[in-house]
């Protein structure tokens, strides 16, 4: 049998300065300085145990099929709360698509005004199905509930169709954010640190921006009033 016997000489980048720490390194180089060479021999005093922190993460993990196994420091309130929001977003979407639908008509005929809610819509899905794959990443589990059947008419005596339906965009929009504002809260409240930062950076940035340009789109409308101005809004929303 050979032994290799390790020394400071072996580790020519350990650079020692004084003689506590050549006296230290040599006593750690001696507890770790026998190894076999012999294949056929086999190593005897060498245990590997699991570090203590891990013996307690160890024991967590669970063996149920039913169970997600990635789920750490996931609230049963944050998971609650995500599947609400994600609901929001599957109602919001849906009335989306009904003023697309609307704007759509032969006897409306505002492609524009059809082609921005349809996007509309498509974007709140996509908000949705974002907070799914989140759920299933955090290790929650989805559960949605019953979408609201949204109105099919939206034309106003005062304000017209058009006027109408982005002032109700607005408070879509609004009401969108203030429930992502609960859902932040909750992150908050749960010391969940990454459900909260995912919220910053995905969603809340992009409901100021969608609210600072329907509120323009409604001062604009309340320029041109009802007449031939819709028209040629409308183009631009068109050819935007």
């Amino acid at each position: 049998m050979a032994l290799f016997l390790c020394s400071s000489n072996a580790f020519p980048f350990l650079s020692l300065h004084s003689d506590s720490e050549r006296s230290f390194t040599s006593r750690t180089l001696r507890n770790v300085s026998l190894f076999s060479m012999d294949p056929h021999q086999p190593l005897s005093g060498l245990v590997f145990e699991p570090f203590e922190e891990l013996k307690h993460e160890l024991f967590l993990i669970p063996s149920m099929p039913d169970q997600s196994i990635a789920r750490q420091h996931f609230s049963d309130d944050c998971e609650a709360a995500l599947n609400q929001q994600i609901n929001v977003e599957y109602n919001v979407s849906y009335a989306y698509h009904a003023l697309f639908a609307y704007f759509d008509r032969d006897n409306v005929a505002l492609r524009g005004f059809a082609k921005f809610f349809k996007e509309s819509s498509e974007a709140e899905r996509e908000h949705a199905e974002k907070l799914i794959e989140y759920q299933n990443k955090r290790g929650g589990r989805v559960n949605l509930n019953s979408i609201l059947m949204p109105p099919s008419e939206f034309n106003h005596y005062e304000k017209g169709d058009a006027l109408n339906a982005m002032e109700l965009a607005l408070s879509l929009e609004k009401l969108t954010n203030e429930k992502l504002l609960n859902l932040h809260g909750i992150a908050v409240k749960c010391n969940d640190v990454q459900m909260k930062n995912y919220i910053e950076n995905e969603f809340l940035g992009e409901q100021v921006e969608a609210i600072k340009k329907i509120s323009e789109y409604i001062a604009q409308l309340r320029r041109v009033g009802k007449g031939h101005g819709v028209w040629h809004f409308d183009q631009m929303l068109l050819n935007g």
